[in-house]
């Protein structure tokens, strides 16, 4: 059961082969025997998860069953649910049960939708490898000396490991889309606006975007009919019409223009990503798609744009977490400034500290100017970009990061180098666009990321060009090798 896709998974419960309760106890005993060289679960809701598949059985009998009637999955372990631990993957949030569900949440209980539990995630999503969770590193199910991509690190693996067979994440700069690639799945980033970010535990408010990781297009478009749409109780949600992703997947590409950025596709990118990359395109060619040059001027000043404009706005949103109003406190304070000092020291990790210190030092005062406002300039600059962009091409194409999977530990203490992994993925975020990273190719072995990128709320699009290469190959159905 554990090798069926969602869309195989609720057929099978539709045509009574097994019952929601046999599904869900399935994939717990797998949990239980396999997540043990994973860690991508921080808490496993047995208890619950049981009762919530006995009540779909119940509804099933009843003929009230839906599509997402008793199918397990997993949730990022930053979304806020009701009597279920939020972890945000930091010792500051450590033992937080929230008393409501997120949007998410909500949405997911209300279809019926049976939740495994809570995946392993970078502490406060700032990571792009997954070892920066108070809970310890994420390894890999294609290598398990390997990183599985951060932040929604934990998510990938255990749909990779076949542990769940879909998950939620959310992309800041990336993290849906870098561990899709890094473990052979498929996720989609929506537009800003899209989901619902209530209740979701806010790293960079202006950027933050939830988004499923599936096995391939054809789940994640089921997931997003579940999670998408207007929500009034977040003032960033858009109130806008919400298709059936799952209705235009058959569309033939013939006549789709494919943009390929001169500034990704130079002698920089690494030649055998390159050629992976390439073999893909040319895939979506036989199918009818036509190729363009294109230029994005501003590419380079992406990176250093977002890591002005993330950890500002992660600065201010963490300031609530003092051990007074929320979060972990340290024993025996001896006066106000040391309970906040100590609580915060105690509770964040060094990663979390570096943004903090970062964004802070751009939002004080005599720098603001300098640092915030020129980024925001900048992220205009690249926003208008791709609004030229999509004046000439339908998506655009690239990696969705510059190498497979790398090895734990190997970019860990250069934070650098580490920010560099989000190349590809970062000025879509801060444009509020959607991408999808897909399986596209294999470099030793290890799974390779396509990224196609749309105009806004383009995600049919996406989801359609994704599900018709998948036709026509099969890298989205490979699994690591020691998967049984």
């Amino acid at each position: 059961m554990h090798l069926k896709s969602v869309a195989e998974l609720a057929r099978g419960l539709a045509a009574g082969e097994y019952s929601s309760v046999e599904l869900t106890r399935h994939f717990l005993a797998r949990i239980r025997e396999r997540d043990g060289t994973y860690n991508s679960f921080i808490t496993v809701c047995e208890t619950q998860a049981l009762a919530d598949a006995e009540a779909a059985d119940q509804r099933r009998a009843a003929g009230e069953a839906r599509q997402w009637t008793g199918i397990p999955f997993a949730h990022k372990d930053l979304f806020c649910t009701r009597g279920i631990k939020t972890t945000c993957g930091s010792r500051m949030l450590e033992n937080f049960v929230p008393p409501y569900d997120s949007t998410v949440a909500e949405k997911l209980r209300d279809a019926g939708a049976v939740c495994l539990g809570k995946t392993n995630m970078d502490e406060f999503a700032m990571g792009s490898s997954n070892e920066n969770s108070y809970f310890g590193a994420v390894r890999n199910p294609w290598g398990e000396n390997r990183v599985p991509g951060g932040s929604s690190g934990g998510s990938a693996a255990a749909v990779a490991a076949r542990l769940a067979p879909i998950a939620t994440g959310t992309d800041t700069g990336g993290s849906i889309r870098q561990p899709a690639a890094f473990c052979g799945l498929t996720g989609l980033k929506p537009t800003y606006g899209r989901i619902s970010r209530y209740g979701m535990v806010a790293f960079a408010s202006s950027l933050d975007q939830a988004g499923p990781i599936a096995q391939n297009a054809e789940d994640a478009a089921l997931m997003m009919n579940v999670l998408a749409g207007f929500d009034p109780r977040d003032s960033t949600s858009i109130d806008r019409t919400v298709p059936d992703y799952t209705a235009t997947l058959g569309e033939p590409l013939k006549g789709l223009r494919i943009g390929l950025p001169e500034e990704y596709f130079s002698d920089k990118l690494d030649s055998t990503m390159g050629d992976a990359i390439t073999r893909a395109i040319a895939e979506l060619e036989k199918l009818g798609a036509t190729v363009k040059n294109i230029r994005l001027p501003h590419t380079d000043l992406a990176i250093p744009a977002y890591y002005v404009i993330a950890p500002a706005e992660a600065s201010t949103n963490l300031s609530r977490f003092d051990g007074v109003r929320y979060g972990h406190r340290c024993d025996a304070p001896e006066s106000l400034e040391d309970l906040y000092t100590r609580s915060r020291a105690e509770g964040f990790g060094p990663e979390v500290r570096r943004r903090i210190l970062i964004g802070t030092y751009a939002l004080s005062a005599g720098f603001f100017d300098a640092y915030y406002l020129k980024a925001q300039k900048v992220r205009n600059l690249i926003q208008q970009d791709y609004v030229k962009a999509f004046e000439e091409v339908d998506v655009i194409a690239s990696p969705t990061a510059p190498s497979a999977a790398f090895p734990l530990g190997s970019k860990s203490k250069d934070p650098v180098t580490m920010y560099l992994e989000d190349l590809y993925t970062i000025s879509v975020n801060l444009a509020g666009l959607p991408a999808i990273s897909l399986p596209g190719g294999a470099i030793e072995g290890l799974p390779v990321g396509l990224q196609l990128v749309g105009d806004y709320f383009s995600e049919d699009k996406l989801l359609n060009v994704a599900h018709q290469f998948q036709q026509a190959t099969d890298w989205h159905q490979r699994t690591p090798a020691n998967l049984d």
